[in-house]
């Protein structure tokens, strides 16, 4: 089943989309780089602790774990778009957030954390300010523009 990145779900009548979120290319090479960096560090730390005496070899592991993963999963994360409406946040596959259940917004990093009171979670990934991006909902979600 080949589901689209970007909302399709329908506006409510009188909803209009004020502002969309997408991933930011950089942002993604960036933190894959860094996770790149940790993986090959814990690549090489477990084989010095198991006396492997080819401990440069879990950078090689690390680097291309992450390096493969990056690349095939990079279009499909590029592609994700949310939409910040007067009355919700739409997302990916039929994501729908009404503002009024949006308990919490944290950053992780690069990603925006969307947590509503039922405890659902939701994930903005790869914004190049993430705090930007938790302001335009917040100011909607007061009833303001983004």
């Amino acid at each position: 089943m080949n589901r689209s990145m970007t909302p399709d779900t329908p506006l409510a009548e009188g909803e209009e989309v004020l502002q969309s979120f997408r991933a930011d290319r950089a942002t993604y090479v960036r933190t894959n780089t860094w996770m790149a960096a940790a993986a090959m560090g814990a690549g090489m730390v477990i084989l010095w602790l198991l006396d492997n005496p080819y401990v440069w070899t879990g950078a090689l592991g690390g680097l291309a774990a992450v390096a493969v993963r990056a690349f095939y999963l990079m279009s499909e994360e590029l592609s994700v778009r949310w939409d910040l409406t007067n009355q919700r946040i739409l997302g990916p596959m039929e994501r729908r957030i009404p503002l009024a259940q949006v308990k919490k917004l944290n950053t992780l990093g690069s990603v925006v954390q969307i947590v509503t009171h039922s405890g659902d979670k939701h994930l903005i990934k790869y914004q190049a300010d993430p705090k930007t991006t938790i302001a335009a909902i917040r100011r909607v979600a007061a009833g303001g523009q983004p």
